[in-house]
């Protein structure tokens, strides 16, 4: 398996990733809701990425890496491995490039995500729900094609690409106490640390997590990486474990790690929903669920709210079918 995970991204790598990609993202509206303010008592400012090309902010990310190819790295493909919306997103960037793009995805994955890679032109290759398997098969198909890996997390130019996301958020806010993003492999959460810290050290950076799936929650409390293999949650997206590279973002420059039970993320999903009639995923309301749930630690600031992707089943649904 190739290697790009052995550097570490730089601020500048990321201004060079907001130019890069600039043709082919959104500059993503920054919403708010004078309800949730009131419910919370803080200032909530809620950075739209469900409203992201490909439905999610992973497009940044993937079309750092994508359109940073040479040529003669570009001419086989690219290929990874992600339970959607990175998966999406290159294929996206992939296609935008004319190259082809090589997918594992977790059988278990939303039909509306698998829908939406092959939309693309997306390669699909199915494996069953754990990192094992995905990581097993992703090898096999890395070794047929020849395609370039894009870890959907742990690459450089992905956290170089998902900074541009709060690099925006503050330059569309007239200033951040706090900015809370969910948390799975780490990837949205890095490139926050990865601007932030340069950008504006001053903003505490929390992550938001499931409880059946606090991983990163107990890394962070050990001060090392804990990884589950197989967690179940209904925030599918948040599933993976922290790698070595988001893990030295998280470790040296999150405030904290928050968690939500299952109930309470559907709940705030719920919320969202009626409250500001978007669209956004399970997988997006942790942090809504934890400001909820720790209103002391919120009270009173200037909170960004990254909500990190709009990919629903809306024929499951989890407050008309359960979960």
């Amino acid at each position: 398996m190739k290697d790009m995970t052995s550097t570490l991204p730089t601020y500048e790598d990321m201004l060079a990733a907001h130019e890069r990609i600039r043709p082919y993202i959104h500059r993503t509206p920054v919403l708010t809701s004078s309800y949730l303010n009131d419910l919370t008592g803080a200032e909530l400012f809620f950075k739209c990425e469900n409203f992201q090309k490909a439905g999610a902010f992973k497009v940044r990310g993937a079309s750092n890496a994508v359109f940073g190819l040479s040529d003669e790295m570009a001419s086989k493909g690219v290929a990874t491995h992600s339970s959607g919306n990175h998966a999406l997103s290159l294929s996206y960037a992939a296609g935008r490039r004319g190259i082809p793009c090589h997918v594992v995805m977790p059988r278990t994955a939303p039909q509306a995500k698998k829908d939406a890679v092959r939309g693309y032109g997306g390669i699909i290759t199915e494996c069953e729900p754990s990192t094992t398997s995905r990581e097993a098969v992703f090898a096999e198909v890395e070794a047929e094609t020849g395609a370039e890996f894009v870890h959907p997390y742990n690459d450089p130019r992905v956290i170089a690409g998902q900074g541009t996301c709060s690099k925006e958020l503050m330059e569309q806010t007239d200033g951040l106490d706090a900015v809370i993003a969910p948390i799975g492999g780490g990837g949205m959460v890095s490139g926050t640390c990865l601007t932030l810290s340069t950008l504006a050290p001053e903003v505490e950076i929390y992550a938001a997590e499931p409880e059946q799936a606090d991983d990163a929650y107990r890394s962070f409390k050990a001060g090392h990486i804990i990884a589950d293999d197989a967690p179940n949650t209904i925030a599918d997206g948040l599933k993976v474990p922290l790698k070595e590279n988001t893990w030295h973002f998280v470790s040296n420059h999150v405030t904290d790690i928050l968690t939500a039970s299952e109930d309470e993320i559907v709940a705030a999903m719920k919320l969202t929903w009626q409250r500001m009639k978007i669209v956004m995923e399970a997988s997006c309301a942790p942090p809504l669920a934890t400001i909820l749930k720790n209103p002391d630690v919120f009270r009173g600031k200037r909170v960004g709210v990254i909500i990190t992707g709009g990919n629903v089943d809306l024929d499951k649904l989890p407050w008309v079918v359960g979960y």
